[in-house]
């Protein structure tokens, strides 16, 4: 059976060849653990177990997407085997496409048939598959739909009725008894999380994406540093000064408590939100996250896959654990029991699935049509322009300095980064 192990306790076993019966051959994964993320990995990966005898380690990596990465790099640069499998985010294929297997050719041209054509592109570097598409996200907005209509008011649609409905509710509970009551939680430490949230701000305020499809930079503009400055007239009224240091966890453990009436988040909290165990059960509802007055809903792109490490000792087989974890039953196991979105399109008409997560099904646009980071564009560089941007976002938030001296800050230094080629 799999074992959680450390990175620096790891051993690997070969596989036999041949007609003569396999060893048990190990191999090692690095699965998430935001919400139930380890827990549906280590149920797959003992399933997966079960059917070829293989045994599997599963490794401790950071939660911190950040920290994740910079780990994964240390790790491929090495040329190390210690991790086999990899879980990695939707804009790291480009940062990491050199070290990964391409899957293409290990399992097939018709390997990622099914999928969302997006994905498949994004996980495709220079004609090579290099990471199959596990579950996908986009942000979304939950409530507190027994206190809406408590108050007679619908979920808002716009990022100024969000403020005045948490502004309004927030004080009447807290009139009633509830002095933990907040109007609205989110992500706002200074990380990748933050770069999601704020990129959705920006967005739907019509300020644009940072950086545009062409490689161009659109930050600075009136747009974008007014929904900077909403953002941050949050902080202290309808949000805690501690969603400074959120991330998904933190903000989720404040909604689940029962003492927020919105949250941003992605789709993995409904189905912990509807757990025996917590305090909003049947209590809580999911929509497309606001928009400026006139303007479109924006929702992040995220969502994860699946990589081989080029450094692994057992190629073939990592691949086919990779297919397993990917494939159809899998993904629909994860979608009824954890609220990940599938990557596959027919699982959104599955009707288990459905009723397990129905705002699967009135949200798909939002899903199929989110707003992608800017990877593509600025490709290796990615993770200075996304540092660059969430740290300027962050001291907005702190009340360090206005939205337009930020979105300022951010176009000189993306300046210089692309002076150095993008």
């Amino acid at each position: 059976m799999f074992k959680k192990t450390l990175i620096t306790a790891i051993a690997l076993a070969g596989a036999a060849t041949g007609n003569s019966q396999a060893q048990a051959a190990d191999l090692t994964i690095s699965c998430g653990a935001v919400g139930a993320e380890l827990a549906l990995c280590e149920q797959g990966v003992a399933q997966w177990e079960a059917q070829t005898g293989h045994e599997v380690d599963i490794v401790s990596t950071p939660n911190s997407s950040t920290e994740r990465l910079s780990l994964y790099q240390q790790i491929l640069s090495a040329q190390s085997s210690d991790i086999d499998v990899m879980q990695i985010d939707v804009v790291w294929p480009g940062l990491l496409a050199n070290h990964l297997l391409d899957l293409g050719d290990t399992l097939g041209e018709d390997a990622a048939d099914g999928h969302f054509d997006t994905i498949v592109a994004n996980n495709t570097i220079d004609g090579r598959l290099v990471a199959m598409p596990w579950f996908t996200d986009a942000g979304v907005l939950y409530y507190r739909k027994d206190l809406l209509e408590q108050h007679g008011v619908e979920a808002p649609e716009t990022w100024e009725e969000m403020t005045e409905i948490a502004t309004e509710i927030q004080a009447a509970e807290r009139e009633a008894g509830n002095d933990r009551m907040w109007g609205y939680v989110f992500q706002g430490r200074a990380y990748e999380g933050l770069t999601c949230n704020a990129l959705e701000w920006v967005a739907s305020y019509g300020g644009g994406t940072i950086v545009d499809a062409e490689g161009e930079i659109t930050i600075d503009n009136e747009r974008a540093a007014e929904a900077l400055d909403l953002a941050a007239s949050w902080i202290g009224n309808i949000s805690p000064k501690g969603a400074l240091n959120y991330t998904e966890e933190e903000a989720r453990g404040i909604f689940q408590s029962g003492n927020a009436v919105f949250m941003r988040n992605w789709p993995y909290a409904w189905s912990l939100a509807q757990s025996e165990e917590s305090n909003v059960r049947d209590k809580v509802g999911v929509v497309k996250l606001p928009s400026a007055e006139g303007q479109e809903s924006a929702a992040t792109l995220g969502g994860w896959n699946l990589a081989v490490s080029r450094y692994t000792e057992n190629p073939e087989l990592a691949a086919d654990l990779v297919a397993f974890l990917t494939g159809e039953a899998e993904q629909k196991r994860r979608a009824i029991e954890g609220a990940y979105n599938p990557t596959l399109a027919s699982l959104y008409d599955d009707e288990e699935v459905l009723a397990a997560v129905p705002f699967f099904g009135t949200l798909y646009d939002t899903f199929t049509n989110a707003v992608a980071r800017p990877s593509a564009p600025t490709g290796d560089n990615y993770g200075r322009v996304s540092n660059s941007f969430f740290n300027a976002v962050h001291q907005v938030l702190s009340g360090d300095q206005s939205g337009a001296e930020a979105v300022s800050q951010v176009d000189s230094e993306l300046s210089r980064i692309k002076r150095r080629r993008w």
